[in-house]
């Protein structure tokens, strides 16, 4: 009965944590699925970036109240993120920018696609150009965490937890039927040994 009463309890445990993590991880892993398939054919899949070049002139007075940094990477001013968002749409935020005598350059990468920007400082001349690299590779992005920022890396760290539990329960509810169900650790086997041959026998 004792022992009866460990299983069935287990058995309740497991059950519900692997549901759980299975709820949990379910949308990340078919997206994780999905890109694992499209970066493993990225050669195969046509790609026409877009790039999209914008031209601006910034005020005299702005220009002439652009400081001089200390070193040769600082952020934007206050008001000149302002001005960019106002006149190009574009929110450069608190991210560095390259300071040197005759201009300010600013790399504004995301998932995607890939952008930057730059302020001729003796003329005041803005450029901005955007390239757009379209929805596959922003989600191929999303797989490898490129240029995502904070957010989504803790939620793949997240993810991935979720996905070590899935698997685990998932291994330990295969142990407590495997008494049941010969083919068990013949499969499981199986799924442990085939990429191992495949990376010896054809990854060199």
């Amino acid at each position: 009965m004792a022992s009866s009463g460990r299983r069935a309890y287990w058995l309740k445990t497991l059950h519900l944590w692997h549901w759980v993590s299975a709820a949990l991880c379910l949308t990340g892993m078919v997206l994780l699925s999905f890109t694992g398939i499209t970066l493993n054919h990225a050669a195969h899949i046509p790609a026409t970036p877009s790039v999209v070049t914008q031209d601006r002139q910034l005020p005299h007075d702005l220009l002439t109240r652009l400081p001089t940094p200390d070193n040769n990477s600082a952020p934007l001013p206050p008001d000149l993120r302002t001005w960019l968002a106002e006149q190009l749409s574009v929110k450069t935020g608190t991210r560095p920018a390259e300071w040197s005598a005759d201009e300010v350059y600013l790399a504004l990468p995301r998932p995607g696609g890939d952008a930057w920007l730059s302020v001729d400082l003796q003329t005041g001349a803005v450029r901005h150009e955007d390239t757009d690299r379209g929805w596959i590779a922003y989600l191929n992005d999303l797989h490898k965490g490129r240029n995502t920022g904070l957010a989504w890396t803790i939620f793949l760290d997240v993810l991935a937890v979720a996905c070590l539990v899935f698997s685990i329960t998932g291994l330990l509810l295969l142990k407590l039927h495997a008494s049941q169900r010969p083919s068990t650790w013949p499969t499981v086997g199986f799924g442990l040994l085939l990429p191992l041959l495949l990376a010896l026998l054809f990854i060199h």
